[in-house]
């Protein structure tokens, strides 16, 4: 426990809280029927103020008052701290004291957020500390040590604004037939495109002969960088007995194309954003894959990459 925080202590972002910003808090906090609303209130906007000043101070633009925290029924009746940041989305910004090794997130902003920013408030509302973020969640509590740094959150913005937030596949519905636009069958796929398979798809593989299997593809277009020919990223599913899903990728290529081009990167990222497994397209590889297994609700993402262009899909099992 005195590890995580010493780790946490390495990369956090030391910040004044402005008199205005506790003025702002406490007009806010008089606005609630309970103490207890008032205290839970009162952290969450000085959180969102610190994170926006933070925020500008970097050159990122933010709009505080199109936040959620900042309507005040909102505030009544939720537990939001969010930020909007145009272009990218809202950042929900979660107070904690200095003690604490946790952080909550409530339900209610599980969804339409882009990142999880942790504020430690100190007890005299003087200084705050950007401790660091998350781009998801799946529980209510969340261990500080999960944390990635502040600094990482730039660049994670950045990229976020470069290729904005998509839905996230529902892998568990795909089990009932119910399928995210985009996805269809390998041959449906094949056929709209007026194209014939470089090469035969394997069809008795082991992992193929499993029960209940489910499979997917969709066209990947990297433009310029791979001369306007998109790959095809296949995702098949099949349950397994101890609740987990298996999961395995592949990317082919398409039309003409014999071969992947060469250096393409297959990546699964995990919640975090971080590299969870990679392949890589040798200079004679007619396809690349990935296999994994995952519990229920975990979220992944599977990145299609070469050279500085990549396109990401969000998943949730």
């Amino acid at each position: 426990m005195t590890n995580a925080t010493y780790q946490l202590d390495d990369f956090a972002v030391p910040l004044p809280i402005a008199q205005a910003a506790r003025n702002i808090a406490q007009q806010f906090a008089n606005q609630q029927v309970t103490p207890e609303k008032a205290e839970q209130v009162r952290l969450n906007s000085l959180a969102v103020w610190v994170v926006n000043d933070y925020l500008q101070m970097m050159d990122i633009p933010t709009n505080l008052r199109a936040s959620d925290s900042w309507n005040p029924l909102i505030r009544l009746c939720a537990d939001v701290a969010d930020l909007d940041v145009p272009s990218i989305g809202r950042l929900e910004c979660r107070p904690v004291g200095v003690h604490q090794q946790v952080f909550t997130v409530p339900p209610e902003t599980w969804e339409e957020r882009v990142g999880y920013l942790v504020v430690q408030i100190d007890q005299s509302l003087q200084e705050a500390k950007l401790l660091g973020f998350v781009t998801s969640v799946v529980t209510e509590e969340v261990p500080l040590s999960q944390l990635r740094s502040p600094e990482a959150l730039i660049d994670y913005l950045a990229q976020l604004r470069q290729s904005p937030v998509t839905a996230r596949v529902n892998l568990s519905q795909w089990f009932i037939d119910i399928f995210e636009s985009g996805w269809q069958t390998v041959e449906a796929l094949w056929n709209s495109q007026d194209m014939e398979p470089a090469y035969g798809f394997r069809s008795h593989e082991t992992f193929n002969q499993l029960p209940a299997l489910t499979k997917r593809a969709k066209l990947i277009d990297l433009g310029i960088q791979i001369a306007n020919q998109p790959v095809m990223l296949i995702v098949e599913i099949h349950p397994e007995a101890d609740q987990k899903t298996g999961v395995r990728l592949q990317l082919h290529p398409t039309g003409s194309q014999i071969y992947l081009p060469q250096g393409i990167q297959l990546t699964v990222l995990d919640e975090s954003g971080a590299v969870f497994l990679e392949a890589q397209a040798r200079s004679a590889d007619n396809y690349i894959q990935l296999q994994f297994r995952g519990d229920s609700k975990e979220l992944f993402g599977v990145k299609v990459a070469l050279n500085d262009t990549s396109i990401t899909e969000q998943f949730v099992i």
